[in-house]
């Protein structure tokens, strides 16, 4: 038989026992984790194949090697009876899977199943005893909440599917599995509710999906810019992330479709307005008005975390007037010790804090919190009194960081958005920070997904959906609300004209 790396998926598999796994250990290169355990029953020759610390060796002793025996002296004395009780005549286990390929094969054995192969059948029975260690399912690390869940998604696949499954209990939630990335053949699971999601809009994602031509995929930010419309031209993203199972639940009931990769416990919904990004699970644990209360704290933190520097260099330096008369002469009096204009004074502590940011991030916790504050207090401190920076300055930069802090989904956008404020801040003033603010609305006005609009339901204005962009709604008034379709994703919802 010759098979070879590039035509092994569409070969069969041939009904000699001895030629198949000749085969099969050609492709797989004679490798050690391969398993081969040959058997015989009843006079038919047989062969167990697994993939080693893939399956689990105990559920491969009662649900396969207990009944095969039981066949011994049995009435199973052929091949066809072999198979047709390996099929259908027995309770081995609950996923079973006909191969008739070496890619068929080379993926569920790959997947954690048992291969059995028959003397005499072009066919293998494939088991599902799955036994690979992985992790347990721990709280949620980058959206933590006071009253919510504390479970996070894990890094399998399928025990994220049991989470989605266990907290909606409807026959309409539905999962289609598929496989991208030529090489790691990493599980994709598209999760949605029927009747809710648009079926326009699960299409293109199946058609997106489906064109994926890398050679792995090992994460959600490997497959998150092909379902993103013009991903390089855009500010910020349409395709949301979550870890947390309660939030992503809330988001499917809505009309909306999660998309899971194997691998990585971030899990991608689709799609996301930029109102969403500042929700949060405790929103829904709090009274009505403090939800509202907290939604502004996002927002006026969100406009910190961006303008607050930008404005505060264009004020000093090209409005003085617009400042008190006792906080301009501290301020001047602050700047006239320092060696550096405050243009460069800016941009050095911003770099500065986003290399002790980025240190916090790379280092394990404990060292990394103790270099955070160690890094901020010293290098801080030295830098006023040595004249580099001006104490004002050193207030700023930490009001700005705190800010950020509030929403850490957006620390791409927020730093970036920073630093062309404090750019056009610093070279034409207030002109300055309005060219640049007009240019960003006008880079979120201008995304959508799948004509769905990022900056819906301010615009196109959907007055039933405002009070959840800017608060919550009551409950005893959701219960009140049609809940058939979500307002964002239905073919009644106003969409931008012509299409993507």
């Amino acid at each position: 038989m010759q098979i070879s790396y590039e035509n092994f998926e569409d070969v069969h598999l041939a009904s000699s026992v001895s030629e198949n796994i000749l085969a099969l250990r050609t492709l797989l290169g004679n490798t050690m984790d391969l398993n081969v355990m040959d058997i015989e029953i009843n006079g038919v020759p047989c062969a167990l194949i697994t993939i080693e610390n893939m399956v689990s060796a105990s559920a491969m002793s009662e649900l396969i090697f207990r009944p095969m025996m039981g066949l011994e002296g049995g009435e199973a004395d052929t091949h066809e009876k072999i198979m047709d009780f390996i099929t259908s005549r027995s309770l081995m286990t609950a996923e079973r899977i006909m191969v008739y390929t070496f890619g068929e094969t080379v993926l569920q054995l790959f997947s954690g199943f048992a291969l059995i192969f028959v003397e005499g059948e072009n066919t293998a029975a494939a088991l599902g005893i799955q036994g690979y260690d992985k992790k347990s399912i721990s709280s949620p690390i980058s959206e933590n909440n006071v009253m919510g869940s504390q479970e996070a998604f894990a890094e399998v696949i399928r025990t994220n599917i049991s989470l989605i499954r266990r907290r909606i209990k409807h026959p309409a939630l539905r999962f289609e599995m598929t496989q991208t990335g030529k090489l790691s053949n990493t599980d994709v699971c598209i999760a949605y509710i029927r009747g809710k999601a648009d079926e326009k809009m699960l299409a293109e994602i199946r058609r997106r999906i489906s064109s994926i031509k890398l050679d792995s995929v090992f994460g959600a930010g490997y497959i998150r810019p092909f379902l993103e419309d013009d991903a390089a031209k855009r500010l910020f993203s349409e395709i949301g992330v979550t870890e947390r199972p309660d939030k992503l639940c809330a988001s499917l009931i809505e009309g909306r479709i999660a998309v899971l990769v194997d691998g990585t416990p971030f899990i991608m919904i689709c799609p996301y307005t930029f109102a969403q990004y500042f929700s949060s699970m405790d929103d829904y644990a709090s009274k009505s008005f403090f939800a509202w209360f907290l939604k502004f704290i996002r927002y006026f933190a969100f406009l910190l975390a961006t303008a607050f520097p930008g404005i505060y260099l264009a004020a000093v330096n090209y409005n003085p007037e617009m400042l008190n008369m006792k906080l301009l002469a501290n301020l001047s009096a602050s700047e006239k010790t320092t060696i550096l204009p405050l243009f460069s004074e800016l941009i050095i502590i911003m770099l500065l804090l986003e290399i002790m940011r980025e240190a916090s991030i790379r280092l394990p916790s404990a060292v990394g919190t103790a270099m955070s504050i160690a890094g901020g207090l010293i290098i801080g401190d030295s830098a006023v009194k040595s004249g580099i920076i001006s104490s004002p300055l050193l207030i700023i930069v930490g009001v700005t960081a705190t800010a950020s802090f509030v929403l850490p989904s957006f620390n791409q956008q927020t730093t970036a958005l920073r630093l062309a404020f404090i750019m056009a801040g610093g070279f034409a003033g207030f002109f300055g920070i309005t060219v640049c603010t007009v240019m960003s609305v006008a880079n979120v006005c201008s995304q959508s997904f799948s004509n769905v609009v990022f900056t819906a339901p301010a615009s196109p204005l959907i007055k039933d959906q405002l009070p959840n962009a800017f608060g919550r709604k009551s409950f005893m008034r959701m219960a009140r609300d049609d809940t058939k379709m979500s307002d964002l994703t239905s073919p009644e919802t106003p969409r931008r004209s012509g299409g993507r």
